[in-house]
């Protein structure tokens, strides 16, 4: 099952897009462990959405947002507050579809408390 994108239209197309595509490279099968690592080291937890952002643990793992010159902070906050909840969203639904081993291997980081 695929992500499905609410109904709102998108108001900043070119910010949440970019952003949509880093967070799908940070994901990709031969990225995810890497990031879910660098969580991990950064003491936080997967959801944390907000200090994903401020510890720029997107930069650390997709080098192509990296040589961007736009952190995806900066993106992020660029965004309208129905773009930013829509990208919020997609980035837990790529956050669940994670490999159950690997989900394992970083309870720590997927523990609710």
């Amino acid at each position: 099952m695929g992500f499905e994108q609410a109904a709102i239209e998108v108001e900043k197309k070119a910010e949440f897009d970019e952003l949509k595509r880093a967070i799908h490279r940070s994901f990709a099968a031969g990225r995810v462990e890497r990031f879910l690592n660098q969580v991990s080291k950064k003491g936080f937890r997967i959801r944390d959405w907000d200090s994903i952002l401020a510890k720029r643990t997107l930069e650390a793992v997709d080098q192509e947002l990296s040589r961007s010159g736009k952190g995806a902070q900066q993106l992020f906050e660029a965004l309208t507050v129905s773009d930013q909840a829509q990208l919020r969203e997609f980035y837990l639904f790529q956050v669940e579809e994670v490999d159950p081993r690997l989900r394992t291997k970083f309870h720590s980081i997927y523990q609710y408390y």
